[in-house]
């Protein structure tokens, strides 16, 4: 009898309450994308839909235990890392994800979409000089670009420009999300260190329930590497999820503030291949 094994994907993210963003979000998205989805969860954050009002960190060792739990038995072959909101946990997950290879993407969570402060100020500088460099693409939206290049960005030659600050930090590449831009088109800028830039495009869509869009696409990229796909294809098909994603949850609500995608509207089966 043949044995199979699923593209498992590790999640290393906070926890949402309100089940819009985080390691909720980021598992519903390994499942509708056919991945197996595991986590290391770095807080609990007491949230829902109009905002975060609490977090409580997991201690740093028990971080790196789950870390090495899932990545020394199931093998994931991608990570995405979300919420790391402390110096203490950069510097554990950092010396934990030194001892594998797999493709990382790192979307350095910063502000929260109901503009809630994520992130401590003494862990912006440690998270660049450890944690960037480990990273397969970095996904930061505008907020969080503006941070880490030290520069405001007003189009789309701004965000190319702090793409090239960021890629300074050591990371191979660098995805700048330009979904707060105003305008009836949506352009994200792509920057590898080989220097291949790419803008992508596409069109707006009026909704208020987009809590959760960077963890959705940070986690489809980190699923698409995890079944094989090259980086580039691998972040347009994560954009069309996402953009779907949107679309289909447009005229729902859940809750009173900022609504969840629609991660479910087209689900894949677990996918399985043949083990070598």
């Amino acid at each position: 009898m043949k044995t199979y094994k699923y593209p498992a994907v590790l999640t290393i993210a906070g926890s949402d309450s309100g089940g819009g963003a985080g390691i909720q979000a980021d598992l519903k998205t390994f499942s509708a994308m056919g991945c197996y989805g595991t986590s290391a969860i770095t807080a609990i954050t007491v949230q829902n839909t109009r905002g975060v009002t609490g977090i409580h960190s997991v201690p740093a060792s028990i971080v790196q235990g789950q870390i090495e739990a899932v990545m020394d038995d199931i093998k994931p072959t991608a990570i995405k890392i979300g919420m790391v909101h402390s110096a203490e946990l950069v510097q554990a997950i950092a010396s934990q994800l030194k001892h594998y290879t797999v493709p990382v993407v790192l979307d350095p969570v910063m502000v929260a979409t109901s503009g809630d402060k994520l992130i401590e100020d003494n862990t912006i500088a440690l998270l660049k000089k450890e944690l960037l460099p480990l990273a397969t693409v970095v996904t930061p939206n505008l907020d969080e670009a503006q941070i880490l290049a030290g520069m405001q960005l007003q189009d789309v030659r701004d965000m190319k420009e702090a793409a090239r600050i960021i890629l300074e930090t050591g990371c191979r590449s660098v995805l700048v999300k330009g979904g707060h831009l105003k305008g009836s088109r949506l352009y994200d800028v792509y920057l590898h260190q080989n220097g291949d830039m790419h803008v992508y495009e596409s069109a707006a869509i009026d909704s208020n329930n987009t809590h959760g869009t960077g963890c959705t696409l940070s986690s489809a990229i980190a699923a698409f590497l995890a079944m094989g796909t090259n980086l580039p294809e691998a972040i347009e098909q994560a954009r069309q999820y996402v953009y779907h994603a949107i679309d289909e949850g447009k005229d729902v609500k859940t809750g009173e503030g900022h609504g969840p995608l629609n991660h479910f509207y087209q689900p894949k089966k677990l996918q399985k291949y043949e083990l070598d």
